[in-house]
């Protein structure tokens, strides 16, 4: 009976041992903020101490690199030995530069309690910070709308190749990549200049599109977008034929209407073409198939039409806070819509229908700018040619909002289009590569498996993980943006970072210098930073906080 008991319960015991075994542990939950708060506070102080080192090199070599006395020793002025003392003093020359690179980090340490002091240039006698502030608005307005154009037509474009391997328009992509990637910017803007600038005021003289310059723009654009389309010979026939018709009806509209001189949309236009974004954003995001999403854009594109008139009254006294309110209005309006037109997935509907009430009232913000377009060309200042070549603004040139818009955007126009040229090529490389390499995954052709449209496959599975390597390169990129493109800034005589940083070293400004490479480091650093929350966003298998 004994033996029996034991055996029994070592049985039982063997039973309980190998149901825990095979049983899973009790799941404890983890505190996500106290990780995440040492990640955080793991990656400030490494980070901290980088840019407190990276700063002390570069004052070191400039210390000994510049010399802010080389004016006066060359002078030939009676008094050269008091203003040299003079200097020697003003600037506390005599202190080593290690003790004076102390002091300058002492003032950027206010900077963390909202009192910064970064120094004064000896050459102007103004405050560093108060430069930085200025130069920081100028080149922000100079190469943020670059840097976004070239990611967005860059990512987009890349992709196109890459489903379209192996084709005419692959290959024609990949070559001119490589040609743009290799361009020197000194020699694109100059071209720009010559041919965007001086030429183009040259043609609104007589804004005439010879018959062979149209038959010829009308067979480059049937043949790019057959090869972007793609499909059997019988569609990429169809589709050279529409685009061709259509680019040469455009042309011979502009050319006999002198369109170029006064330039509108209207309504029509406006609504033409709300319709087209309003099918290719339901197409990209939802499916054609989707009709509550496509009902929901639609929608909001006959909505904005309505409003066109209306708001033409509002922009009598516009201004930039009108605006922005106007285009937090219009995606909330989308929003609604989207959400009022209900079914299984209100979000699907209402995100394509807030970014087509982005793209209309886009294109309503633009023909209003055109409006003033002939007022403003023909203005005294301007005398006939609108497009400008060096500068941020017209000198002396008086008019209301739109006006100035317009006079800001003629002269962003060129040094744009050349920061665009340059950056677009390497993002194309990227995404393309980046897409071939998912679209061979296993993953991915378990989803074509499973019965899923293409558009599924490639939008939502492969598009996503194909950002994680770009996820690299455009955080750094954002933030390179405010070091400013100091050789497309000086060749357009833009006054921004970087010809404050030119200026800094040319005039051996240290404190000048110094606030350029603060801002640069810093925000380089931050943006390192983000790149880890930006993996973990894109990819649910990289944790931040482990």
């Amino acid at each position: 009976m004994a033996t029996t008991t034991t055996s029994g319960s070592a049985a039982a015991e063997t039973d309980a041992r190998s149901a825990s075994d095979v049983a899973p542990a009790p799941v404890r939950r983890q505190r996500r903020g106290a990780p995440m708060a040492t990640f955080l506070g793991r990656r400030f102080l490494s980070s901290l101490i980088v840019l407190v080192g990276a700063t002390f090199i570069v004052y070191m070599l400039l210390a000994y690199a510049i010399d802010p006395l080389e004016d006066l020793r060359t002078s030939t002025a009676p008094n050269k030995a008091q203003l040299i003392e003079a200097r020697i003093n003003a600037l506390n020359l005599d202190t080593p530069p290690a003790l004076r690179w102390l002091e300058w980090l002492r003032g950027a340490a206010g900077c963390l309690v909202g009192n910064c002091d970064l120094g004064t240039s000896w050459v102007t006698g103004n405050q560093v910070t108060s430069m930085l502030q200025g130069a920081v608005y100028s080149t922000v307005q100079l190469v943020a709308t670059a840097t976004f154009l070239a990611i967005g037509l860059g990512v987009v474009v890349g992709i196109v190749s890459a489903l379209r391997q192996y084709t005419g328009f692959d290959y024609s992509v990949t070559f001119g990549s490589f040609v743009l990637y290799s361009l020197p910017s000194f020699w694109v803007a100059v071209l720009l200049k010559q041919w965007g600038a001086i030429g183009f005021n040259d043609f609104l003289a007589d804004p005439v599109v010879k018959t062979g310059t149209t038959v010829l723009l009308a067979v480059i654009a049937g043949i790019v977008w057959s090869a972007i389309i793609g499909g059997p010979l019988r569609r990429r026939l169809t589709t050279f034929g529409v685009a061709a018709l259509a680019t040469a009806a455009v042309l011979v509209f502009v050319s006999e209407t002198g369109w170029l001189l006064d330039p509108s949309l209207g309504p029509v236009v406006i609504g033409a073409l709300g319709v087209g974004i309003a099918y290719a954003v339901v197409a990209l995001g939802a499916g054609l198939k989707n009709r509550r999403a496509l009902y929901s854009a639609l929608t909001t594109v006959a909505l904005g039409v309505a409003l066109y008139y209306p708001l033409q009254y509002a922009f009598v006294n516009a201004s930039w806070p009108l605006i922005i309110g106007l285009a937090v209005v219009a995606v909330g309006a989308g929003l609604l819509i989207g959400y009022l037109f209900g079914g299984p997935d209100r979000v699907v509907s209402a995100r394509a229908a807030a970014i087509t009430a982005v793209g209309v009232g886009f294109l309503i913000f633009v023909d209003r700018v055109m409006a003033v377009w002939y007022t403003y060309s023909n203005s005294t200042r301007i005398n006939g040619r609108p497009i400008a070549t060096i500068g941020s603004q017209t000198p002396g040139l008086q008019g209301d909002f739109w006006v100035e818009v317009l006079d800001k955007f003629t002269h962003l126009l060129l040094p744009t289009i050349a920061l665009i040229l340059i950056s677009f090529a390497a993002y194309t490389r990227y995404s393309r590569a980046s897409l071939l390499e998912v679209m061979n995954h296993d993953y991915i052709r378990t989803a074509r498996a499973k019965g899923l449209p293409e558009r599924v496959v490639t939008v939502r599975h492969g598009f996503r993980n194909s950002l994680i390597p770009l996820a690299t390169v455009v955080p750094l990129d954002l933030a390179a943006l405010f070091g400013g493109a100091i050789i497309t800034e000086r060749i357009f005589a833009w006054s921004g970072m970087g010809t404050m940083f030119l200026k800094g070293l040319q005039t051996a400004d240290a404190d000048v210098v110094m606030g350029y490479f603060i801002v640069t480091a810093t925000l380089l650093v931050v943006a390192n930073i983000v790149v880890d929350f930006v993996y973990a966003a894109l990819d649910p298998r990289i944790r931040v906080n482990a």
